[in-house]
């Protein structure tokens, strides 16, 4: 899997030319779980867009789980470059930057959790969140947990705020909005609270990014400054 990911596998000096690469069927995998998420994701389905048996693709990956590992770093790619900023900034910008990617492609709300080997993109994204907290007056452990603190925020956004390929509810933001207010007119009684803030609330989900994003970045500035 490291040799995979970093793209340090040998290079047959002899047999056939490869009729593609790897990262030409991590490619396609990307369009495809971009388009019907990685439940439609199958080495038969790659194989059909590609001048290559479906056995033949094991040649250069040794099965699904492997290539998801693959071309999840593909589609996160290495963070966009910013111009240097101080560290609160550099962090609220990185987060944002982050919440983009996941909304691009969906299907890295899945594939990125747990216990995995990662790639050079995926470690240049940490990289990047660590170093705009390089200068400030916390350990090791407390950047790094700065880090995960606002990664689980951002994800937990997207995954509300996204509609997952191949899961599709057929509602837009607006819509859901309308309904729950129009539940609510008819329920005030039985939900005044709720009511109450909906009818003095404005804005989208994004919103909630901000808002929460904000109030890590403010707890970061108290424990740094203290």
């Amino acid at each position: 899997m490291t040799e995979l990911l970093w793209g340090k596998q040998p290079v047959p000096s002899r047999g056939p030319k490869p009729a593609v690469t790897l990262a030409e069927i991590a490619e396609v995998a990307i369009r495809i779980a971009d388009a019907e998420g990685l439940d439609a994701l199958s080495m038969q389905r790659i194989a059909g867009e590609l001048p290559v048996t479906k056995m033949a693709l094991y040649r250069y990956v040794p099965g699904k789980t492997e290539l998801v590992a693959v071309m999840s770093d593909l589609a996160m790619g290495a963070p966009p470059e910013r111009a240097e900023l101080p560290w609160r900034e550099a962090l609220r910008t990185w987060a944002m930057d982050l919440y983009d990617g996941f909304t691009k492609h969906p299907w890295l709300l899945q594939s990125t959790i747990g216990r995995r080997l990662l790639g050079p993109n995926e470690l240049a994204w940490m990289e990047r969140g660590v170093a705009a907290l390089a200068g400030a007056k916390l350990t090791g452990g407390e950047q790094l947990d700065s880090i995960l603190v606002i990664t689980s925020h951002v994800r937990n956004i997207a995954q509300q705020s996204t509609t997952f390929p191949g899961h599709s509810t057929g509602l837009t933001e607006e819509d859901m909005q309308q309904a729950l207010g129009a539940i609510l007119n008819s329920e005030a009684d039985r939900f005044p609270h709720l009511t109450a803030a909906m009818r003095t609330s404005a804005g989208s989900e994004n919103q909630g990014l901000e808002f929460g994003l904000d109030r890590i970045l403010d707890g970061l500035d108290l424990l740094i400054q203290g």
